[in-house]
């Protein structure tokens, strides 16, 4: 397993990487549109921050990747980059995204009236940066997971950052028990993510932190 940063030639790679890679989780689309999510979750670190994607490579072929931010206040703020995507790939004219943002209302107005909080992002000087760490299906339990964090994690001590946050979801046991293991832990409570639904369930987002 070969653990190195992005390359440009990548790019094509990646993004089909991206599309797959979330088969057997709780959510394996958030609303079935690969090239809108890519434009949210993916793109923006490739443009921005290429230092400091990692990617695992077996038998010449990418099998995970890690993109991160070393300061959130820097980067786009996701209901921007949505809206964006909303309107490029035209989501409110597609049937599977109008449903999913549908949902995404029905549970903030049932959140509003029970008074209870909802997901969104981490603002916290204490833990600036935050990843996304995705591994395909053939390539869990294999060490790239691990290569792909302790890389992420050296690359944070060696600019000298406080820490880094992420978001997983409560309901992804093997995530959350991997996260734990490299070090992070569970901060504040967790909380409905609007929308998403597995098996038709409602799933909750669960932050966790990490210090060096």
């Amino acid at each position: 397993m070969e653990i190195r940063t992005f390359q440009e030639d990548d790019r094509a790679e990646l993004r089909e990487l991206f599309a797959r890679a979330g088969e057997g989780s709780p959510v394996e689309s958030l609303w079935g549109h690969a090239d809108s999510e890519a434009d949210i979750y993916l793109a923006p670190y490739i443009d921005l921050y290429p230092d400091f994607l990692f990617l695992a490579v077996s038998g010449g072929r990418l099998v995970g990747y890690l993109t991160g931010c070393p300061d959130t206040s820097s980067f786009p703020s996701e209901d921007g980059l949505l809206m964006q995507a909303v309107r490029r790939h035209r989501l409110l004219l597609r049937r599977k995204p109008l449903a999913f943002f549908g949902r995404s209302m029905t549970d903030l107005a049932g959140a509003a009236v029970r008074r209870r909080a909802t997901a969104r992002g981490c603002d916290d000087a204490r833990w600036p940066a935050h990843l996304h760490i995705t591994v395909a299906p053939e390539a869990r339990g294999t060490g790239a997971a691990d290569g792909l964090m302790n890389g992420w994690l050296d690359r944070l001590r060696t600019i000298g950052s406080p820490g880094c946050h992420l978001q997983t979801l409560r309901e992804n046991t093997r995530a959350v028990r991997f996260f734990r293991r490299m070090g992070f832990t569970e901060h504040g409570p967790d909380v409905c993510v609007l929308g998403v639904r597995n098996n038709g369930e409602k799933l909750h987002q669960r932050t966790m932190v990490w210090a060096p």
